[in-house]
């Protein structure tokens, strides 16, 4: 127990608060009393947030690799070949064009070929030649579908399962559930090249859950630790120091907790100052991949994306929980003019890497304990984009977004490999078959990370909520 300095003053609203709760305060403590003490309780809430936890059944996999094409990857460009479109090139498609962002024109033939790959002879174009090498590993959705086909609600209902009000990512949301096997490392790591996508760090909020639960930002297009990871080191104390800088700093915490109640925004930084100090040496490791043999880093390839999508490997090798992968500051796969040039030249940049990612995790016997998930937050239509002053250059060679259908793929962690699941129509306007919405595959991650995304919840402002709100079923076909 705390001591009472007679001599401090108490502030008149805190002593009418103690005062109007006393008779509550008392009832909570008999509550307590009874499965361990107040004391125990307000110690157990400053302990680590982060220790393994198992979710509501076993399950193979314990990591996520997310791979974010932000921008919007073209589906008809990539995982889901239209024939039609060579037909119907340059006319009206013989439906009626779907209403998107922007007014769109006649069918557009993608300038890809699709060749068949693996035994289960899934179509993949020419731009993801290297990822096709494993298709017997990946489970293709072709009939994902969204809600609106505009950047900012799709980036937050794929992320966040609500496309306007604050809720936890989805990474937020494994990360409290199972905690992290790594306590030298960030349980969710998210991995943005040259700054921010849209949306900024909401794609990775914490929302309502503890801060500690919130994705840690990297910026990948620097090699040198220090600029990867501000503050990572301290020049000013050697490690002893600070060791007994935090051991004081934690103490000081420790009591204010004790007189004033849980504070989850205290809590929060009480683990980070924790995290930061365990970081300043696994974490120089982790992200530094020069120790990779030659064969890997050929295996990878040259650039940014490879260098990040090897790190990914890394990181979930030594245990964080989520690993987010965006391809690049804004949204480079948001290809209204020139889609030929800029997806060849985005996929040119990728590709290899991702290749070399799911042959490296099955070499290593990570791939069956690690879900890798590919995607956007929407498609591109079958159709061309036409000029609209502000909006795009006039070519009229690139695609608007299509939130009616799309394409995602996973892999590893429990996932049917070699097989397709869903289709759009003909064209590739609208998922028509065996449809897939953001929601249905929320619930079918976490069905695969071991949760019933039902009862996953949290209780927050009087209601029990979850990554899916009240929506959601879980994909069983992706199942092995």
């Amino acid at each position: 127990m705390y001591t009472v300095n007679p001599d401090s003053s108490l502030p008149r609203r805190e002593l009418l608060q103690r005062c109007g709760l006393g008779m509550g305060g008392l009832m909570f403590s008999q509550m307590l009393a009874e499965t361990g003490s107040v004391q125990n309780t307000l110690q157990a809430a400053i302990k680590n947030p982060l220790s393994p936890k198992g979710g509501h059944f076993p399950v193979k996999a314990k990591h996520v690799i997310h791979l974010f094409m932000n921008g919007g990857p073209s589906h008809v460009d990539t995982f889901d070949p239209k024939p039609m479109l060579d037909k119907y090139h340059g006319q009206q498609l013989p439906i009626k064009n779907l209403r998107t962002e922007r007014p769109t024109g006649a069918a557009f033939k993608s300038p890809f070929k699709f060749r068949n790959y693996g035994e289960s002879g899934i179509p993949v174009s020419d731009l993801f030649k290297h990822t096709a090498e494993s298709i017997d590993e990946i489970s293709v959705i072709r009939s994902m579908h969204a809600d609106v086909p505009n950047h900012e609600p799709s980036l937050l209902l794929l992320n966040c399962g609500d496309a306007r009000l604050i809720r936890p990512s989805m990474g937020s949301w494994l990360t409290y559930g199972l905690g992290s096997e790594n306590q030298n490392l960030p349980a969710f790591v998210v991995m943005c090249p040259g700054g921010y996508p849209i949306q900024e760090s909401q794609n990775w909020q914490a929302g309502f859950l503890p801060g500690i639960y919130q994705g840690t930002h990297i910026d990948t297009q620097h090699e040198d630790i220090e600029k990867l990871i501000n503050n990572i080191k301290n020049k000013r104390l050697p490690r002893d120091q600070q060791r007994r800088q935090l051991n004081l700093l934690q103490t000081l915490n420790e009591q204010h907790l004790e007189r004033s109640g849980t504070d989850s925004g205290l809590e929060a930084r009480i683990q980070s100052y924790e995290l930061a100090y365990r970081m300043q040496i696994e974490a120089a490791d982790a992200f530094d991949v020069s120790s990779e043999s030659k064969h890997t880093l050929d295996m990878y390839g040259p650039g940014v994306q490879a260098r990040q999508i090897l790190i990914a490997r890394r990181l979930v090798e030594r245990g964080v929980r989520f690993v987010q992968v965006w391809h690049g500051a804004g949204q480079p796969w948001d290809n209204h003019d020139d889609i030929e040039k800029r997806h060849q030249q985005l996929a040119d940049q990728c590709d290899q890497a991702i290749g070399a990612l799911l042959k490296d995790l099955k070499q290593r016997g990570l791939l069956d304990e690690t879900l890798v998930i590919w995607g956007g937050e929407f498609g591109r239509t079958p159709v061309v984009e036409l000029p609209k002053k502000g909006s795009n250059a006039g070519k009229i060679n690139g695609r608007d977004h299509n939130h009616w259908g799309y394409t995602t793929w996973m892999a590893g962690g429990g996932v049917r490999g070699g097989y397709v699941h869903g289709a759009t129509d003909e064209f590739g306007f609208r998922a028509i078959e065996n449809k897939v919405h953001v929601h249905d595959l929320q619930a079918t991650i976490m069905k695969l990370m071991g949760f019933d995304h039902e009862k996953f919840t949290y209780r927050y402002a009087g209601r029990d909520f979850r990554l899916t709100d009240v929506h959601g079923r879980v994909v069983e076909e992706l199942i092995a």
